[in-house]
């Protein structure tokens, strides 16, 4: 299967539906194996489902969490989405939980990346990872144009690289498409009418290059509203 798509009627009917199956599929995991562990990304538009999930009630001390790409900033800036999670899901239950980092204080990603891979190979294979996307195709940090895209993109790509792209002011560090694909539960998040467009816009497109999106589409739970 390729996108499994579900429209919501407003953008608290999909925070809420959601954030439902991401604890079902975090509960699920827990009753057969000793630890899960969750991959969310940064911006705004998930901020709503990370609250949502701060308070669910679910065993947060044996749940990893960690973030699908990071911005290469200090944690403590507006734009780092390490600062995002502390703020917005790891409080409330779910600060019992046990943060995986993919920031490091180094001047660049590439001093950092490897120690940072290490630790995110030791909660892998992901029980649910959740994605965004933007209108220029990309996810993660899998951006068109990117230095290491096909790299990142490739079957024996590593767990994790360093990345820099045209359209992202600093350098990032970002999951692979291997590590996106082998989660057990995989979901995406979306809101408006422009983001509805370039999806349908990626299903066409043949160059996985051009919309990095399309490397992670197979068995993918698209959550859209308005």
């Amino acid at each position: 299967r390729a996108v499994i798509f579900t429209k919501y009627p407003d953008r608290d009917s999909l925070v809420l539906g959601l954030t439902d199956r991401i604890v079902g599929a975090l509960s699920g995991a827990l009753m057969i194996h000793d630890r899960a562990s969750l991959a969310v990304p940064g911006g705004t538009t998930p901020g709503p489902v990370l609250e949502a999930l701060s308070g669910a009630d679910l065993d947060w001390a044996r749940v990893d969490v960690t973030l699908t790409d990071e911005r290469w900033v200090p944690e403590d800036s507006p734009r780092s989405n390490t600062r995002l999670l502390r703020e917005r899901l790891l409080v409330g239950r779910a600060g019992a939980a046990r943060l995986v980092p993919l920031h490091e204080s180094t001047d660049r990603p590439e001093d950092a990346v490897a120690t940072l891979e290490a630790g995110l190979r030791a909660i892998l294979p992901l029980t649910v990872v959740l994605l965004g996307m933007g209108e220029d195709l990309h996810t993660a940090s899998l951006f068109p144009g990117a230095d290491k895209l096909h790299a990142a993109l490739s079957a024996g790509a590593p767990a994790l690289v360093a990345i820099r792209a045209p359209g992202a002011p600093e350098p990032r560090v970002t999951m692979t498409a291997p590590v996106l694909n082998g989660a057990m539960s995989k979901h995406m998040m979306i809101t408006g009418t422009a983001k509805r467009a370039a999806l349908a816009r990626a299903e066409t497109l043949r160059r996985v290059e051009d919309a990095p999106i399309r490397a992670v589409l197979r068995d993918l739970n698209v959550h859209w509203a308005l």
